[in-house]
């Protein structure tokens, strides 16, 4: 199973969304997908989907799921991290009208520079190389996460980018 979450921001994120449908759609997506598509206006055709869903039911979809696609918000692939499963994240853009500004890109391509255990996409062309690639990995290596350091990390990094 495939689970896709947008998050709660108010701005559609039908770009992923439709991507998604589309590689399910083609045949080259086979696994079942739920789609959790906050305020986006696309409707699914071939994925299960919701708009807005409970942290359990999320835990729940991120739990049975053999491949996680995220926005790029830290709270949604953090806790695919903490289950010892690299997410897909695909962060919102301005110039599709995703978010007011590109910070979830260059949050996304800093953490990856760090060696962030994600895999970053931008270009949702790339999508389904990247899901047949998640499907090859071992999604289930022990992600060492430690939070303390983690959160003296986060916030330099956030930090740096205010600066």
């Amino acid at each position: 199973m495939i689970f896709v979450t947008v998050g709660t921001h108010e701005q559609p994120f039908n770009r992923l969304v439709k991507a998604v449908d589309d590689l399910k759609l083609s045949g080259k997506i086979t696994d079942s997908v739920f789609i959790q598509t906050g305020y986006s206006t696309y409707v699914p055709k071939a994925c299960e989907y919701k708009d807005f869903i409970t942290m359990n039911q999320m835990s729940d979809y991120m739990q049975r799921a053999r491949v996680i696609i995220t926005h790029g918000g830290p709270s949604s692939f953090i806790m695919a991290l903490q289950l010892n499963k690299i997410p897909i994240v695909v962060p919102r853009m301005a110039k599709f009208n995703e978010h007011v500004n590109d910070h979830q890109v260059t949050f996304c391509n800093e953490l990856v520079e760090r060696k962030f255990p994600i895999s970053v996409v931008q270009q949702t062309r790339n999508l389904g190389s990247v899901i047949d690639g998640a499907f090859h990995r071992n999604t289930h290596e022990n992600i060492k996460l430690n939070n303390k350091k983690f959160v003296y990390y986060f916030q330099n990094i956030v930090a740096e980018l205010i600066d």
